[in-house]
């Protein structure tokens, strides 16, 4: 169902009068990867960061998502897609908000991935995915939840790496590959493209 006879309220202030005025740019910081590929700890670390430097962050996990927002969602293809499709509505509003919106999602489709790209290039608002790369056999080492070990004796269905598929990006703006760097240097990579682009303040 489409919501019908709904109008735009455009607010008082402009998105660039926002920004002057907050002193900050808004943007989406979208990670993608496998399950503990490292995605939310470094998003976590990014976050804590930028608001350390009285930058306006705040950080969208995957899983506190489902908590509340997405609590009605499963794991299959139509239903990834519907979550992905919602936090990036999401992470726009927080952007066009001056706020640096921070997304911790496996988000393993390109075509969903490239949908939330297309929102924000609409609304004319950066987009910057950062692939947190590690192979599966890291990972699966790594498994701090135990998932994959469910996973491959069969007791979670539809999991990314061992029973569905993860489309990994082509051309991220940022690739990491987090099993040969520290989570700081993950983070001072990150800040070094941001500043490199502008979108924060030099130090």
């Amino acid at each position: 169902m489409v919501a019908t006879n709904i109008t735009w309220h455009q607010g008082a202030f402009t998105r660039e009068e926002r920004q002057k005025e907050l002193r900050q740019k808004g943007l989406t910081i979208w990670f993608t990867g496998l399950s503990a590929s490292g995605k939310s700890t470094l998003a976590s670390a990014l976050e804590q960061h930028l608001v350390s430097l009285e930058i306006g962050a705040y950080r969208l996990d995957g899983d506190n998502i489902r908590f509340g927002l997405n609590k009605d969602l499963g794991f299959g293809p139509e239903a990834r897609t519907e979550n992905i499709r919602r936090i990036a509505e999401v992470s726009k509003l927080f952007a066009d908000s001056t706020q640096i919106a921070i997304t911790a999602f496996i988000s393993p489709y390109i075509s969903d991935r490239d949908a939330a790209r297309k929102l924000h290039d609409e609304a004319n608002i950066p987009f910057v995915e950062v692939y947190a790369d590690a192979p599966l056999s890291v990972v699966e080492e790594r498994d701090p939840k135990g998932l994959y070990k469910k996973a491959k004796a069969g007791e979670i269905k539809e999991f990314t790496g061992i029973s569905a598929p993860y489309e990994a990006p082509v051309n991220p703006e940022i690739h990491i590959h987090t099993h040969k760097v520290s989570v700081e240097e993950g983070v001072q990579i990150i800040l070094d493209y941001l500043r490199a682009k502008e979108y924060i303040p030099q130090l």
